[in-house]
């Protein structure tokens, strides 16, 4: 259950974030905005997971809000100034139009782009070159958008044909310009940090009232995006990253005994898959920013 937050009225709740709307008129928020609060949640393979992970809820706003400055693009962000039983994990954003389609942008061939490949030699339409393997670099970056799922369902992979039908032609080539613009030097930025980003999920809206096209929602984060550690980096098999990949195996082996394809939800985590998980997003914030965390 979301929390209760003066002056502020809950009005949905996604995987990972809750989102409120002020309590009524003379709330004393400036304009149309909405109040974004990322959780301690975790989800994998569909399923909210009923551990949470500490400081996760933390770690993705502060990384989302130094992408937001780093990069020096429109974006929802109104302020950080927010009630203090959420401080350091909630953001005032703009009311945004947001688009009915995520914008994928892929840097490396992996997850069910490497799927979609093997089986087609395509990746949402995109032919790709023969003899690529799990972890290759593409000769240039792709545009992969995806139609959002509800909550418990998966994103379904989508040309850009069908994204243009969604949204309209012009605004399907400004989406997908956008997209690349910014992996592209998002992409440049984390490998001067020694990390690799493979791909991306970006989420942009319209200012109602407006042609402007803002980011909204999260961005670059561990939970958006695929991190690898450039060191390490070897195509031909899984990478090491900077996000779920100690839950998702833990889940997918014996010890859990979790049937991913059954009907019974995940069981709860261990301490050290917990402890494992926070490390790594905390790493991935710090090695990227050069700032160290402060919980």
């Amino acid at each position: 259950m979301a929390a209760e937050i003066p002056g502020w009225t809950h009005v949905y709740s996604g995987k990972v974030r809750d989102l409120y709307e002020p309590a009524g008129p003379g709330a004393g928020h400036p304009g149309d905005v909405v109040l974004v609060v990322a959780s301690d949640r975790i989800s994998a393979y569909d399923h909210v997971l009923p551990t949470p992970i500490p400081d996760k809820g933390a770690v993705l706003t502060a990384l989302s809000l130094w992408w937001f400055e780093t990069l020096g693009v429109p974006h929802h962000v109104v302020s950080t100034d927010v009630p203090d039983a959420v401080a350091g994990r909630a953001m005032v954003c703009r009311r945004l139009a947001m688009f009915p389609i995520e914008c994928v942008a892929r840097g490396y061939l992996t997850g069910s782009g490497l799927v979609e490949y093997r089986e087609s030699g395509e990746v949402c339409g995109v032919p790709l070159p023969d003899g690529l393997e799990d972890g290759s670099r593409l000769p240039r970056p792709i545009f992969t958008p995806a139609r959002k799922a509800d909550l418990g369902e998966h994103d379904e992979n989508i040309t850009f044909e069908k994204a243009a039908a969604a949204v309209g032609e012009d605004d399907a080539t400004r989406l997908r310009d956008l997209t690349l613009e910014l992996y592209t030097r998002a992409a440049e930025i984390a490998l001067e940090r020694g990390v690799i980003l493979a791909d991306t999920k970006f989420e942009f809206g319209r200012v109602p009232g407006t042609d402007e096209i803002v980011l909204g929602d999260e961005v670059l984060t561990p939970d958006s995006s695929r991190y690898w550690p450039a060191d390490q980096w070897q195509p031909g098999r899984p990478q090491p990253s900077f996000d779920k990949q100690f839950v998702r195996d833990w889940l997918t082996s014996p010890a859990s005994g979790w049937d991913r394809h059954g009907d019974v939800p995940p069981p709860p985590l261990p301490d050290d898959v917990v402890e494992r998980t926070r490390a790594r997003y905390v790493e991935a914030y710090e090695r990227l920013t050069g700032r160290t965390f402060a919980s």
